[in-house]
């Protein structure tokens, strides 16, 4: 059974970085994609950004230029370094995995900007 472990969320300051990472464990991790997604209080959960591990990548626009996913095929993970985190970025994050076409969740790590 597939599992994905998230680490690496915290307390942060305004302006400051933080980096997740996301693994799969207990294969198979056949992995064709993995993401980030997040959701913050009282809100939906909103996509962060995915990568294929072909390499392509994709952002919301809300992070475009402070975010940068990247991946590791032989590692089966992904990390997230968050760069000029905002107070409006307090949120879970959680890590997706899209392996052989079935989608997998890990539960979730919390990250918290104080202004």
């Amino acid at each position: 059974q597939v599992q994905l472990g998230e680490s690496g969320g915290g307390l942060v300051q305004a302006g400051g970085s933080l980096r997740p990472s996301c693994v799969c464990f207990k294969s198979p991790c056949n992995i064709n994609a993995m993401g980030w997604y997040r959701q913050a209080p009282g809100k939906q959960g909103e996509l962060v950004a995915t990568i294929t591990f072909g390499g392509n990548t994709n952002y919301a626009d809300y992070v475009k230029g402070r975010f940068t996913i990247s991946g590791d095929n032989a590692k089966n993970t992904a990390s997230l370094q968050m760069n000029s985190l905002k107070p409006e970025g307090t949120a879970v994050y959680y890590c997706n995995a899209d392996i052989l076409g079935n989608n997998f969740w890990g539960k979730g790590t919390l990250v918290t900007v104080s202004s």
